[in-house]
C-alpha cells in the first residue's frame, strides 16, 4: 500500500485510492479507540477479524436488497469498496437499554425496549459525537427527509436480519450503529451502508451468559479481548486464514 495515496486515516481503518476512480481500498488496522472514557490500545488481530465479519454482513445484506460501498475483500486487512460521499450523522440502532443508553433513561442494563428505538448522532469526535433530531439534520443540511426516510428504512431492514443471523449463532445484537453515504453513479444517487459492521460497531451479548463479545471488553477493561472478536468470528464460521503466522489473531487484554 506504500505506492498508493492514503485519502483518509481513521483510528481504526485507513482508505487508499483505489485501483480505478470511484473506488476505495479500506485497511483495517488492529487500534482500538473508545470516546468514553477516551482510551486507546491495540487488539492484536481486530483487523484482520473485523476484515472477514464486515466482509460476510455486508454480503449477506446485499444478498437481501440493502445496497452497501462493498465490493470485495482483497486481501486479510483490506477490501475493495465504492467511494461514497459519507453523511455527517451515524444510525444507532437499540434493541435492548445497555451503556449510556441504559443510563440516560434509568434503565437496567439488560432491559428489553418496547420496540427496537433509532437514534441519529453527529460524526464528531471534538463535539463528543451528540444526540441529534431530525430537525437537527434538516435544518443544518446533514440529511434530507428523503435521506432520513430512507436511513430508518434501511436500519430496520439490516437490524431484523441481522437480529436473526446472530441469534442463530448464539449471540444477542443488543445495539449497533451504522454510517451512511451517497453513492453517485451517472445520473443516479442512491444512500448506502458504508464503513464496517463489525464488533467496534455492534454490542453483542453471548445470549447464554449476557458476556459482552465486542469492543465493550476493551472499553471496560476486562481480559481475552480479541477472543471476544475471535468468538464473533467462529461462531459465524468465518474465521480468517491462518497461513500466515503473523496474521494469526492472537489474545489480548
Amino acid at each position: 500500500m506504500a505506492r498508493r495515496r492514503r485519502v483518509y486515516e481513521g483510528k481504526a481503518k485507513d482508505f487508499y485510492e483505489g485501483p480505478e476512480p470511484g473506488f476505495l481500498v479500506q485497511h483495517f488496522k488492529d487500534v482500538a479507540y473508545a470516546t468514553r472514557p477516551r482510551k486507546s490500545g491495540v487488539i492484536d488481530g481486530k483487523g484482520v477479524i473485523n476484515n472477514r465479519i464486515s466482509e460476510h454482513l455486508m454480503t449477506r445484506l446485499d444478498g437481501i436488497g440493502v445496497p452497501t460501498h462493498f465490493v470485495r475483500r482483497l486481501n486479510m486487512r483490506e477490501q475493495l469498496v465504492r467511494e461514497v460521499e459519507v453523511l455527517p450523522v451515524d444510525v444507532v440502532v437499540h434493541n435492548l437499554a445497555a451503556g449510556e443508553f441504559a443510563g440516560k433513561f434509568g434503565l437496567k442494563e439488560g432491559a428489553p425496549l418496547p420496540r427496537s428505538i433509532i437514534e441519529f448522532y453527529l460524526r464528531s469526535e471534538e463535539l463528543g459525537d451528540p444526540l441529534v433530531s431530525e430537525e437537527h439534520m434538516t435544518a443544518f443540511g446533514w440529511a434530507t427527509t428523503q435521506d432520513i426516510d430512507d436511513m430508518i428504512h434501511l436500519s430496520l431492514r439490516v437490524n431484523d436480519f441481522m437480529t436473526g443471523l446472530f441469534l442463530g449463532a448464539g449471540i444477542r445484537l443488543v445495539d449497533f450503529a451504522l454510517t451512511y453515504g451517497r453513492l453517485y453513479f451517472e445520473d443516479d444517487v442512491r444512500l448506502v451502508v458504508a464503513d464496517e459492521i463489525s464488533p467496534d460497531s455492534c454490542r453483542l451479548w453471548d445470549l447464554s451468559t449476557d458476556e459482552p463479545m465486542d469492543k465493550d471488553r476493551f472499553v471496560r477493561g476486562l481480559d481475552n479481548v480479541a477472543e471476544g472478536y475471535r468468538e464473533v468470528a467462529r461462531r459465524l464460521g468465518i474465521l480468517p486464514e491462518t497461513n500466515n503466522l503473523a496474521e494469526m489473531p492472537k489474545a489480548a487484554s
